[in-house]
């Protein structure tokens, strides 16, 4: 009898062990994957702060139909920055509408910079030529840490629905996220 209990009691502690650690370790990559947004976040906020240099740079050169272009730069650009999105509680819907945002801005950027080549004189303006490089190493480094972020959201994902971690997860209310691109 007295060795029944005492198995009872080591499996009862082997498992209590067992669904801290795992709890411990959905925190931890949930915490990674949180500070992968962030990173997202900051590579956005890089580009957005580019434009104001872009728009001073080709209104110093253009004509009407740039300034047309500039105004929906603006417009854009407001509105991607008023999308914020909790990565706590993030949804599928709120991650499109936040990357149809940026995808409108980064549209209409680029519209600005096709219509540069209207311009010769501005092509050949070393604050252009600066702007564009860092427009350009901006578009990298979005792309690459979506990628860190996804695979941050892929490591999180597998571990909480992957049984028997899943059982934990699902105790303690742990739910997936959804994944740029997708």
């Amino acid at each position: 009898m007295k060795k029944t209990l005492w198995l009872l009691l080591c499996l009862l502690a082997v498992a209590l062990i067992w669904g801290i650690a795992k709890y411990n370790s959905f925190v931890k990559t949930q915490e990674k994957m949180t500070q992968a947004w962030s990173q997202v976040e900051n590579v956005y906020q890089r580009r957005m702060d580019l434009i104001p240099n872009l728009v001073s740079v080709v209104k110093a050169y253009s004509n009407y139909e740039s300034t047309t272009l500039i105004e929906v730069v603006k417009n854009r650009a407001m509105q991607a920055a008023a999308i914020k999105v909790d990565p706590e509680n993030m949804t599928e819907e709120q991650l499109l509408e936040f990357e149809n945002s940026q995808q409108l801005l980064d549209n209409a950027v680029n519209d600005v910079i096709v219509s540069v080549e209207n311009y010769p004189d501005l092509k050949a303006v070393e604050t252009y030529q600066t702007f564009l490089a860092q427009y350009e190493g901006s578009e990298n480094r979005i792309l690459v840490e979506r990628r860190r972020y996804n695979e941050m959201v892929q490591d999180y994902n597998k571990s909480i629905r992957s049984f028997p971690s899943s059982l934990i997860a699902d105790w303690f209310g742990f739910e997936t996220h959804p994944y740029f691109g997708r």
